[in-house]
């Protein structure tokens, strides 16, 4: 079944929903839907309330360790950390509480793939592809999509396709899928890339981008055969959306987990 997935996405050590495709090194250039005036640990309480699992834990940036420390500290052993993880700090951040670690960036040094690197977190994380979760953020290049690193600025040589699926499945236990030309739009979701994820992944897989209401976890459910997650940010009303209420997504999980 699909589930819905919640997310704390954290910029300058604040709670925040961004459009993706402007996040940048120029904070003139930052567009957001919404800064939170409560903490992150806030939000690990209130998903932890609701038993709502496979929530990522998102580093956008500098000065957000300590912000994500505290939402693990919250709910140690059920949150999922992304964002400047590498083979040297994800076994840290495992016994910080994480439940697993998101690798994005790290996997391609100037934009290329590295199997060393992937290899390297796997190692650090005592070949336990349980706690690893492999980010394919991506770009629409026409009827493509490029993984996208960097704050999703810089494409890079990987397709997001049945081949980079299966080379990549037998090291990690998940994949996190921003689809970044429509992160924090509420534009509607890329139903395309839903459909392909699908098809391609036998392995657990969370799609994000352009959830505008709850009728998209419907939509999910039926293009992937229930085989695709969704997590909703801006659309959200902790978030301080209007069009999904946080309790009908617990609701829904819920239900069709029964």
């Amino acid at each position: 079944m699909t589930r819905f997935r919640p997310c704390i996405d954290l910029h300058a050590g604040q709670v925040k929903q961004i459009v993706g495709g402007t996040l940048g090194d120029q904070i003139a250039d930052l567009k957001t839907n919404y800064v939170s005036d409560l903490s992150s640990r806030h939000y690990a309480k209130l998903y932890k309330d609701h038993n709502l699992t496979g929530a990522h834990v998102i580093m956008l940036g500098p000065s957000n360790e300590e912000a994500a420390r505290e939402a693990l500290e919250e709910w140690p052993g059920a949150l999922q950390v992304g964002g400047g993880i590498n083979e040297k700090n994800a076994a840290q951040w495992i016994q910080w509480g994480a439940e697993k670690v998101i690798v994005t960036s790290y996997l391609f040094p100037d934009a290329r793939f590295s199997m060393d690197r992937l290899q390297g977190v796997l190692a650090a994380l005592n070949g336990d592809k349980s706690r690893l979760v492999i980010d394919l953020s991506c770009r629409r290049q026409g009827e493509r999509w490029i993984v996208a690193m960097n704050k999703w600025k810089t494409l890079t040589d990987m397709e997001v396709n049945a081949a980079c699926i299966e080379l990549l499945e037998p090291y990690c236990s998940e994949f996190l899928v921003h689809a970044a030309d429509v992160e924090g739009l509420q534009a509607g979701i890329d139903e395309k890339l839903v459909q392909s994820l699908a098809r391609w992944c036998t392995i657990p897989v969370t799609y994000a981008g352009g959830g505008r209401s709850l009728g998209d976890l419907e939509k999910v459910q039926g293009l992937s055969h229930g085989r695709v997650d969704l997590t909703i940010g801006s659309a959200l009303d902790i978030f301080g959306g209007v069009a999904v209420k946080l309790e009908d997504c617990v609701k829904w999980n819920n239900e069709h987990e029964n």
